[in-house]
């Protein structure tokens, strides 16, 4: 195994599951864990890495062995469900079985339908935590990734025949699967819904024209040279504004290459013919000045859209250099309603870098009356900072003299957690060592995000010790001194420099006293005491050998203090302790709950044995016996199931119940003298859907499934009969 065509490589070791022979293999002789039975599931790889590969094809030996293991969660949770994949595992089946609800189809009836759903579940679980995380739809960096997978789903969706944008109301389901594990998924759960809704419908004019295009195209070139024409990608790009990426993945789908030698041809000739016709009239003095992008280029680059918001939040006497519509394409003017883009010769608004996001605010035109609001900014090419806009009132032009001004409360909050950060990171180096060095960050207005590396997950005791030594710094009030130096300079003197980071001859350093010294290009506090309160929310780990924290600062963090006083409150008040003995009082309820909980459970099995209640019918010589015992466990459950099992001599159990949280649990157990003719798993397969559950498997004496309409269950339970003696007419 190797990363690529050279570098680091050696031998590999898989181990698979093996999930059972139900169904068998079809094949007349199985080839294992080669074989596409699905018998086997591949749970985890070992890479014994012990070569590095030259350019000519010979193994080098490395300098040190090492294995590089893992092991796929996912897959893990697939073999122990008892499934061949990970998209029929209770991790995807909520969201898949409500895509197939909005679609109005079945999941698991056919496969292009299946393949279709799985891309959607996928990607919306993807987008969801990306735009929990602030990303948004762009055409730069990480919002590009965003905004491609994001219109990947939204072409499935079409492929499903949804003719309406519909993904944002998925985006409930997936918070309701993991915001009890990610809590800032539910938090921001209306923004993730916007977010997604405005992208669906800023998409969804270009896909209604688009699409049908696009297919005229893919089925001339499958029916020609099987290649699509550069020439047909760049008329769907500039035209209709399908993206070149998406043409490219429909084309992947029925095996099309693309010919793009011709396609960017056509873009280096587009892009010289705008360059050539753009201009910008300067509203400064009574003689117009026009200037085209080259002269821009070659003249304006060092002023152009200048940063100069670290002394201040805002800036007036500014000029629009530059606008785009929100294609974006060059043009002399933006009127109200429309989004797009602007660059200025100077600007307070910084473009997100160094984990820093991006300021927000507004721009208002020299009459006072024409405004537009900053919703981000954004790096492109030799414009080293574009606004993303929208106008509000009036029209903006080419040439207009502006003002700029950052939301300066947000830039505030900002600017807390950003120095707050660097106290991090020096109290991290304090307290684990010098060998901790940042491994990336979010700086928001929000909270903070802090990667680093470490081996090990912190302890109770060096996380407190690391919020006491940031607070310590807080409390002194140190003023944040920055300067610009020679880089050699400032880090021969001490600053830390982030490792793959790209520095120029000068650098910005940013010191507090002797505590941390960093080189930064971000904005800061004047002085530690404008944090106010730093607090740790969240330790954990990320990647092997990487630890992130998470933590608040300013009014956030006093507010959270106040929560919490309010909560422990409660909970005091509730226990009828103090403080100093309710963790004693509160261990000692949970253990008598708990022994409660038994007693209970052992008091129904009781009751559902002594009882009557179950159905026998007779089918050809087999006995199924149903009973719907509500409230067990599926602890009970499989005993109560194996016991009922025991009173019949030949036939199957199908136990059924509905808990207390409105799921539904299906368990079949078959005597072994059956397991061929009724497995067990098949006939969990067939029942699952009378009851809004998908999937479930097992061995052939015992399996599970589980579903989510507990009032269809005695229905289910009635069709039961026609289900075994379905499977029985099969073998006859």
């Amino acid at each position: 195994w190797s990363m690529g065509e050279t570098g680091p490589c050696g031998r590999c070791s898989e181990i698979h599951f093996f999930l059972g022979d139900d169904p068998k293999c079809l094949e007349p002789t199985c080839r294992g864990t080669a074989c596409s039975c699905h018998t086997y599931i591949e749970l985890w790889n070992n890479v014994f890495m012990e070569f590095d590969r030259q350019d000519d094809g010979t193994l080098k030996p490395l300098p040190m062995l090492s294995i590089d293991t893992g092991m796929s969660l996912e897959r893990a949770t697939a073999a122990l469900q008892g499934v061949d994949s990970v998209y029929k595992t209770d991790l995807f089946q909520p969201l898949l079985q409500a895509i197939a609800e909005l679609v109005g189809t079945s999941y698991g009836k056919q496969r292009k339908t299946d393949v279709s759903m799985h891309v959607i579940a996928d990607h919306l679980r993807a987008m969801t935590f990306l735009i929990s995380d602030l990303v948004t739809p762009s055409n730069e960096w990480r919002g590009y990734v965003l905004r491609k997978i994001m219109r990947r789903a939204m072409r499935h969706s079409k492929q499903l025949g949804l003719t309406e944008p519909s993904l944002h109301r998925l985006v409930d389901v997936v918070v309701q699967e993991m915001g009890d594990t990610y809590p800032a998924l539910s938090t921001n759960r209306d923004r993730i819904a916007n977010v997604v809704r405005k992208e669906e419908d800023r998409f969804d004019s270009v896909l209604n024209t688009g699409l049908a295009k696009l297919e005229e195209v893919l089925d001339r070139a499958e029916t020609g040279n099987r290649c699509v024409t550069g020439e047909d990608v760049f008329r769907l790009y500039d035209s209709l504004g399908l993206p070149a990426e998406f043409v490219e993945d429909l084309a992947g789908e029925r095996q099309l290459s693309i010919d793009w030698e011709g396609f960017e041809r056509l873009m280096a000739k587009q892009r010289d013919q705008a360059r050539a016709a753009s201009s910008f009239k300067t509203k400064q003095d009574d003689a117009s000045t026009f200037w085209t992008s080259e002269a821009l280029d070659k003249n304006l680059l060092d002023t152009q859209d200048r940063f100069e918001g670290y002394e201040t939040t805002r800036l007036d006497g500014g000029m629009i250099l530059m606008l785009w519509n929100d294609t974006p394409a060059p043009c002399t003017q933006l009127d109200a309603g429309n989004t797009g883009y602007l660059s200025l010769d100077r600007s307070p608004f910084y473009v997100e870098a160094g984990g820093q996001v991006s300021d927000t605010g507004h721009i208002v035109a020299h009459d006072g009356k024409t405004k537009a609001v900053v919703e981000d900014m954004a790096l492109w090419g030799s414009f080293p900072r574009v606004h993303r806009i929208r106008v509000v009132a009036g029209t903006l032009s080419q040439g207009d003299v502006v003002s700029a001004a950052v939301d300066a409360p947000r830039r505030g909050a900002i600017q807390r957690n950003h120095t707050a950060t660097h106290l991090l990171h020096a109290a991290l180096r304090q307290v684990l060592g010098h060998h901790v060095t940042q491994a990336g960050s979010l700086v928001a207005p929000e909270r903070l995000r802090f990667d680093f590396t470490h081996p090990t997950p912190l302890s109770q005791t060096e996380v407190e010790e690391i919020e006491h030594l940031v607070n310590e710094q807080v409390l002194t009030a140190t003023p944040v001194d920055t300067v610009e130096q020679p880089t050699d300079e400032a880090i021969a003197n001490g600053a830390i420099a982030l490792f793959g980071e790209k520095y120029g001859d000068r650098v910005r350093v940013v010191s507090i006293s002797e505590f941390s010294r960093e080189l930064c290009g971000g904005t800061h506090c004047y002085a530690t005491g404008e944090i106010g309160s730093f607090l740790i929310e969240q330790e954990s780990g990320t990647a092997a050998g990487v630890r992130r924290l998470e933590a608040i600062t300013g009014v956030p963090a006093i507010q959270r203090h106040q929560a919490r006083r309010s909560l422990l409150n409660g909970i005091l008040q509730e226990l009828a302790s103090p403080e100093a003995r309710a963790l004693d009082v509160l261990k000692k309820q949970q253990a008598q709950t708990k022994q409660l909980a038994r007693d209970v459970n052992i008091l129904k099995m009781k009751l559902e044995l002594a009882s009557e209640m179950d159905t026998r019918i007779d089918i050809d010589g087999v006995t199924l016996l149903t009973r719907r015992a509500d409230g067990l466990d599926k602890s009970s459950l499989r005993t109560l199931a194996d016991q009922l099992k025991g009173n019949i001599k030949s036939g199957l159990v199908v136990l059924t119940s509905a808990t207390e949280t409105g799921r539904v649990v299906i368990i079949v157990s078959v005597t072994s003298d059956l397991k061929a003719r009724v497995p067990a798993g098949q006939v969990v397969k067939a029942l699952a859907p009378f009851v809004g559950g998908g999937g479930g498997g097992g061995r052939s004496d015992f399996a599970e499934a589980g579903g989510k309409e507990p009032q269809h269950i005695d229905h289910m339970l009635s069709e039961s009969e026609n289900v075994v003696r379905g499977l029985l007419d099969n073998k006859e």
